[in-house]
């Protein structure tokens, strides 16, 4: 679970089997376009600086954060802040999708016109408009506009790629009946072996996070970057029906296996690092694929369903661990506010199941405990401040590891507090491949 907002302490209250009265599941529900209650867990936020609403807030200082890497423009994100009503996400979903529109706009006319930088940050910046617009389409009127908006948002990827320097290369990996889409950075160096940093996306990030969260980082360092759409991400939910699973070292096998047949890798040099969900996905597949040198995990997650399970009341887990299917489907089906609903139909739809019961079993299976140990190769694992999803695993994660090892904090005095570090990402890139240059040296 990366940025989407799934409110598990409302689903308490509303799903408190003995004390709610049937009478309140036909009670008028809340507007589903406008909602004050907060979407992400408790300690998500520690200062705010544009909106009350968790999700709102968290949205714009991504968009902001991406600035960064020439991936945002600063004043079209302070110019929206003032557009939007704090909690409609009508409103917001339309803000971003125009900004979107215009950048697209924008990005077409200066590649018409021979001006290849200029295109390839409007195209950089239609995407992160088009991605943060994503994190309102669910909840907004017409939910059936998601799909729509990520074709956007992946169009402006592919015409992004052969205006940079060197180009971005599309690639195929070879993956179980099918392949997965991927993506090389080729990395400033003139080595003829070069170190190679796999990245990981978590459950629901675009392909320009991974740009922005450690690619352009990488490249400007010397590394060249491989990155994917794996199972339930990007392309491969949307176009592939490919959904989440839990042994993830059956991705990262075939994504090493093609890294080892491009003869600029250096064999000895290969690193990988998951963000947000990818914090449980990167120390899976490193458990048991040992040709990787190093791993990152920002942040580390031993438990995804922790997210999931944490605030469910006593007797909807108690039906969940008697494999009480029809019964935990009823209750939350009945039970659930329009808003909740629409979260858990996002958070859903990446495992590959409408029924909750299935779903909630499916993310027990997501656990590192009796497999952290396996894990051979050093390991940085970031730790911010105000952690909203997996508040405690990293150091959880740290303690469970017996390879080389390393907790990097970062707080609120750095600028990079919250979920993967969205405001920090100069000071994170620069902690983070300290540590890898020095690791793979």
């Amino acid at each position: 679970m990366n940025r989407r907002q799934f409110n598990l302490g409302m689903t308490a209250a509303v799903l408190s089997l003995g004390a709610i009265p049937r009478r309140a599941w036909a009670s008028p529900q809340p507007d589903a376009q406008k909602s004050d209650r907060p979407a992400t867990p408790s300690g998500a936020l520690h200062s705010r600086y544009f909106f009350k609403h968790p999700t709102f807030e968290y949205v714009f200082l991504v968009s902001l954060g991406r600035a960064y890497q020439m991936a945002g423009n600063v004043g079209k994100v302070l110019y929206l802040s003032k557009q939007v009503e704090d909690g409609n996400f009508e409103s917001a979903y339309h803000a971003f999708k125009q900004a979107g529109d215009e950048a697209r706009a924008i990005a077409e006319e200066s590649a018409s016109q021979g001006h290849k930088e200029s295109a390839r940050q409007a195209y950089l910046w239609a995407q992160n408009f088009y991605d943060s617009t994503t994190y309102f389409v669910d909840n907004s009127e017409d939910p059936e506009r998601f799909l729509p908006t990520w074709e956007l948002l992946y169009d402006c990827w592919l015409k992004a790629l052969p205006l940079f320097e060197p180009p971005i290369e599309s690639v195929s990996i070879p993956y179980e009946n099918t392949e997965l889409h991927g993506f090389l950075f080729r990395g400033a160096s003139s080595l003829p072996q070069r170190p190679l940093l796999i990245l990981n996306n978590g459950s629901d990030g675009s392909l320009l996070d991974m740009w922005t969260n450690g690619g352009a980082g990488a490249v400007v360092r010397g590394y060249d970057c491989l990155t994917f759409d794996g199972p339930g991400q990007g392309y491969a939910l949307w176009k592939q029906k490919l959904y989440f699973r839990p042994d993830w070292e059956k991705v990262i096998t075939p994504v090493v296996d093609y890294a080892l047949s491009r003869k600029e890798v250096d064999p000895k040099r290969i690193a990988i690092q998951g963000i947000s969900q990818g914090g449980y996905w990167v120390p899976r597949a490193v458990a048991f694929e040992k040709r990787i040198t190093a791993a990152i995990a920002d942040p580390g997650v031993v438990d995804v369903s922790a997210s999931w399970t944490a605030s469910l009341p006593k007797p909807m887990l108690e039906l969940l661990q008697e494999g009480r299917k029809v019964e935990f489907d009823g209750y939350m089906a009945k039970a659930l506010d329009p808003t909740t609903k629409a979260d858990l139909r996002f958070r859903m739809r990446p495992y590959g199941f409408t029924s909750y019961y299935d779903t909630f079993k499916a993310v027990l299976e997501y656990n590192l405990e009796g497999i952290a140990r396996q894990i051979d190769c050093p390991m940085l694992i970031t730790e911010p401040v105000n952690e909203a999803f997996w508040p405690g695993q990293s150091r959880r994660l740290y303690d469970l590891l017996a390879s080389p090892k390393k907790l990097m904090p970062f707080s609120e005095s750095d600028g990079a507090d919250l979920h993967c570090e969205p405001k920090g990402s100069g000071l994170r890139d620069l902690r983070v491949f300290n540590w890898l240059d020095e690791t793979l040296a």
